[in-house]
């Protein structure tokens, strides 16, 4: 199992809307890094949802349901498109500052790609960020 963490704007899907749907279709990805890393998700892998925009803060896990497949809001086949459903909501959202807060002061998070690479909207998560960003958010490991 692996970790990701995806952005998304609260405004136009955000992790209620997940939880309300039960299922959601992760799609509109145009950047190929983001694309690839998409890509090289796995059904079961487990992912933070990051509000961007307004909250600025990491807010809930989900869990891939559905691997990679051709993104159905375009006819280029160049992107894809994945499923989630909603695993819990954070008991305390993980804010952008406090990321950047561990990252300066050479933290569990001071390699996070999310910040080393800002416009990524995919990123991978390592085993020991996933665990330190649960600790900040008082969450406990959801089971695989």
């Amino acid at each position: 199992m692996a970790f990701w963490i995806m952005k998304t704007e609260p405004n136009v899907f955000s992790y209620a809307d997940l939880e309300r749907l039960g299922l959601g279709m992760w799609d509109g990805v145009r950047s190929y890094a983001a694309r690839n890393h998409l890509r090289a998700m796995q059904v079961g892998d487990q992912v933070l949802v990051y509000h961007s925009n307004l909250d600025k803060a990491a807010v809930g896990i989900a869990k891939v349901v559905r691997a990679h497949y051709p993104d159905p809001t375009t006819a280029d086949d160049r992107w894809s498109a994945i499923d989630l459903v909603p695993v819990c909501k954070l008991n305390s959202p993980v804010t952008l500052a406090a990321i950047k807060a561990d990252v300066a002061a050479g933290g569990p998070l001071v390699n996070i790609r999310m910040i080393k690479e800002n416009r990524l909207s995919v990123a991978p998560v390592s085993a020991d960020e996933w665990a330190a960003l649960l600790t900040m958010a008082q969450t406990a490991a959801p089971a695989g």
